[in-house]
């Protein structure tokens, strides 16, 4: 039963935790090598 403000089980966000973790430290090292990238292209320091 669901009885948080989501609606979601203690399973069910511990998984959706789970994969949000993983997408966002994804993104993050996307954007980390975008910037690396763009910076070695033109330096802005």
């Amino acid at each position: 039963m669901a009885n948080s403000l989501s609606g979601l089980s203690e399973a069910e966000a511990q998984e959706f935790h789970e994969q949000f973790k993983t997408t966002f430290s994804t993104f993050l090292g996307a954007a980390a090598v975008a910037h690396l990238l763009v910076w070695i292209w033109k330096p802005w320091f």
